[in-house]
């Protein structure tokens, strides 16, 4: 089972004609409201690849529809805790080029306390995956907690900040980056070839291993000496946002199935060349049908 620690989020997203400048008021021509954070992404991409998922996220009350949203989709949400803080919300720009900025409320995401991410744990068994990304408190206590408990621990570090730096990386299994927070991690410039962000990154956390995932330019994969690469399908972009969060639930989906990792890398590419194509986050994120369609074009 794969246990997701992660943020539930109610995006607002606003079609742009360009990202909003500093000073300057801008008309939107579309705007929705839907499911969104790059936890809550994660659990429904692996749901929808056909993996087994349970996500562990707090949630306003005011909220709560998004839990039968989850329950539809195949996302166990026994471990989802209601509460009367407000939800973690964005507030998404889209331009016409499918290009995004997010500006980020945490809300309830922040709100874990080492009690409850205790509780949580009790419910994972020694072998199982405990999932994270950087929107939620509490990992620095969690990622040791379910190293002792025999988890294998996958982490997205996405938002990157500089508190990353300092958890413990070498204990996880698995790490996912993208190109500006593999950059970040490793102190060098974001154009830095792709080789040398995925050699930094890999000394950076010890044993784990890496991906990095470079949008149109592919993604990489180190395990050890090994070393993959997964070209991008080409297709034309509307929307970017939830890209990166439906290659890493359909990797851990297909990874869970036991396939390799090329075969991952594979699945995980087409299904971000799917979501790219659409508006939106959760929504956004294809079919399992959908994807394996794609990949016997």
């Amino acid at each position: 089972m794969i246990f997701n620690f992660g943020s539930i989020n109610i995006d607002h997203t606003y079609y742009v004609p360009h990202l909003v400048r500093p000073g300057e008021t801008l008309a939107s021509s579309e705007y929705t409201v839907g499911l969104g954070g790059k936890g809550v992404n994660q659990s429904l991409a692996i749901a929808r690849a056909g993996g087994h998922v349970s996500h562990w996220g707090r949630l306003s009350s005011s909220d709560a529809r998004v839990i039968e949203e989850l329950t539809h989709a195949g996302v166990n949400v026994d471990g989802i805790e209601l509460t009367h803080q407000p939800s973690g919300h964005a507030i998404v720009q889209i331009d016409p080029h499918g290009e995004n900025a997010i500006l980020l409320f945490s809300g309830a995401n922040q709100s874990f306390t080492a009690e409850r991410i205790a509780s949580l744990m009790k419910h994972a068994s020694p072998g199982d995956t405990i999932l994270i990304q950087n929107e939620c408190n509490g990992l620095n206590e969690l990622i040791p907690l379910a190293v002792r408990h025999g988890c294998h621990v996958i982490f997205n570090p996405a938002p990157m900040n500089s508190d990353v730096a300092s958890l413990p990386l070498e204990q996880c299994d698995l790490v996912f980056f993208n190109r500006s927070e593999a950059a970040l991690l490793a102190g060098m410039p974001i154009e830095s070839g792709a080789e040398d962000l995925l050699t930094c990154c890999k000394q950076r956390v010890g044993g784990a291993d890496v991906i990095l995932t470079l949008g149109s330019e592919g993604a990489w994969y180190q395990r050890g000496d090994e070393v993959l690469f997964q070209n991008a399908f080409k297709i034309k972009a509307v929307d970017t946002t939830a890209a990166g969060d439906t290659f890493v639930g359909y990797f851990l989906a297909a990874r869970q199935a036991g396939l390799v990792p090329s075969q991952c890398l594979l699945r995980a590419s087409a299904a971000a060349a799917l979501a790219v194509q659409q508006r939106g986050a959760a929504r956004s994120i294809p079919t399992l049908n959908a994807v394996d369609a794609l990949m016997h074009f």
